[in-house]
């Protein structure tokens, strides 16, 4: 089994791709924050999981594998977020003068994300969303679920970061 360096961290998170959730603990180290990973321009290609479980989504029932380490494609992800009831503050400045926060909804893969985004009040959504340019979009208070996982409990986030280019949004 892996054993963490005296730099290193695991982090208990959730990935989502669009046929696939992986829930697991991710190495990382000590100075990175788990919560705006996607953003560092310098991280690694493949995710290192332990305990990791995968739920994989394809024609069917899900199905459920697990695996002691592994390793998940970056490029792959379309969303990511700490796994409750851990969480990172907000990544943002409250009372910014001409910025408020906007319920959204959308979809992303085989999962239903309904949440606040940030937005300028001068812009509407579409303006928002096509101006921005942003390679990760943080959604606030999200809940998460799937219409193909009845059984799946809603699971609520203070913060889940999606790649926009990856999501249908509704409003």
């Amino acid at each position: 089994m892996y054993e963490l360096a005296p730099d290193e961290k695991k982090t208990t998170i959730m990935v989502y791709s669009a046929n696939k959730l992986v829930h697991g603990d991710l190495i990382t180290r000590q100075s990175v924050k788990v919560s705006i990973l996607p953003r560092m321009q310098a991280f690694a290609n493949y995710l290192h999981f332990l305990n990791a479980q995968i739920w994989l989504f394809g024609g069917g029932e899900p199905r459920v594998v697990k695996y002691a380490e592994y390793f998940f494609p970056m490029d792959r992800m379309i969303g990511l977020h700490i796994a409750p009831p851990n969480c990172d503050p907000p990544d943002f400045t409250a009372g910014l003068a001409n910025r408020t926060m906007m319920s959204i909804s959308m979809i992303l893969g085989v999962f239903v994300v309904k949440g606040q985004i940030r937005v300028s009040t001068q812009v509407p959504l579409a303006g928002n969303l096509e101006l921005a340019h942003k390679n990760w979009l943080s959604v606030y208070e999200a809940d998460i679920s799937s219409p193909f996982m009845v059984q799946m409990p809603v699971i609520h986030v203070p913060l889940i970061l999606v790649k926009p280019s990856e999501a249908s949004f509704g409003i």
